[in-house]
């Protein structure tokens, strides 16, 4: 029992994506029965009274769904881009993946004024 546990948390692949105060894991896992899914983690380290923790929210995309979330997503990112910013350069955003993440702020404020989210707080997470 105690093997399949440490099968389940095995790495298969991971990417990790800095934006700004957040972090985003990519990351495959294996089920027991040697089936795969992704694991998308927003990380953001925080300041609480007795030190930094990191705040996560996962999502679990499983093989069945990876179509339709991928059409859905660049669905939603190409209209943001062309409908609602067409001006907009959205190339500044290339160069090293860094830019101005004043929506880090916006979100943070909304956050903080009591957003009632389920988000689990505390747990270390993996640097590379």
């Amino acid at each position: 029992m105690e093997e399949n546990k440490e099968n389940d948390k095995a790495e298969i692949y991971s990417q990790r994506v800095r934006a700004g105060k957040r972090t985003y894991f990519f990351d495959v896992k294996s089920t027991r029965s040697n089936d795969y899914y992704l694991t998308i983690t927003e990380s953001k380290r925080r300041y609480k009274d007795d030190g930094y923790f990191y705040e996560k929210h996962k999502i679990f995309l499983y093989k069945e769904d990876f179509d339709k979330f991928l059409e859905a997503l660049k669905g939603t990112v190409d209209h943001v881009k062309t409908e609602l910013m067409p001006e907009f350069d959205f190339t500044q955003f290339d160069q090293n993946g860094e830019g101005d993440h004043e929506h880090d702020r916006e979100i943070e404020s909304e956050t903080e004024a009591g957003s009632g989210s389920d988000v689990e707080s505390g747990e270390e997470l993996k640097w590379d």
